[in-house]
């Protein structure tokens, strides 16, 4: 088992020619192409994780008794490079040895183990995932929060100006500058807003 040149074209087709829900990436280097809406949304879940530095797709072939198959995510995560797949039943059985006896680590992710609240929050955010924060709302923000610690979101919408509220928060979730819990409950008025720090 063996990781093959990236010119190898045998491996595990990709959905061509489908759009898969949201379609803006934060961290994706390079082409955002994905197999299915599993794994699109196993990449959002990558977005909203502040472990990770980026991501990219299908960037890693491997080949076993001349099978060539690209897992869906190599992602770094501080100094490791953790290879993630989403796994359905056309998953080859010996890609796992396959990428532990090349030297990364492998994370297989099963639809049933993502987190149902996390998700959808993180794809709410990246809905807005093209937009970016104006300067003077960044900086309103972030002096208001240093002032007052936390706001709720509905609070914090009320200083933006030259951004769409929303789309501004949202950008600035993203983009790390301030945080929001995703795990609890769905992103709502009463969500508690912090700066980031570190």
């Amino acid at each position: 088992m063996s990781v093959e040149s990236s010119s190898s074209q045998s491996w595990k087709p990709v959905a061509q020619g489908q759009n898969f829900y949201p379609s803006a990436t934060i961290r994706c280097d390079g082409p955002a192409i994905f197999r299915s809406q599993f794994a699109r949304d196993v990449a959002c879940l990558l977005d909203v994780d502040d472990a990770v530095a980026e991501w990219s797709c299908q960037s890693l072939p491997f080949a076993s008794v001349g099978e060539t198959y690209r897992p869906d995510f190599v992602v770094k995560v501080g100094d490791r490079v953790v290879v993630v797949d989403a796994i359905t039943e056309d998953t080859p059985s010996w890609i796992n040895n396959a990428v532990r006896e090349s030297g990364y680590e492998y994370e297989p992710v099963h639809q049933t183990e993502l987190p149902s609240i996390r998700l959808k929050n993180a794809k709410d955010l990246l809905r807005y995932g093209k937009f970016q924060a104006g300067l003077e709302d960044r900086v309103r923000l972030l002096a208001a929060l240093d002032e007052q610690g936390t706001l709720t979101l509905a609070e914090s919408l009320s200083v933006f100006r030259e951004t769409r509220p929303i789309a501004g928060l949202a950008s600035m979730v993203l983009n790390r500058f301030i945080n929001i819990d995703l795990d609890e409950a769905l992103i709502g008025p009463e969500s508690t807003v912090s700066r980031r720090r570190g």
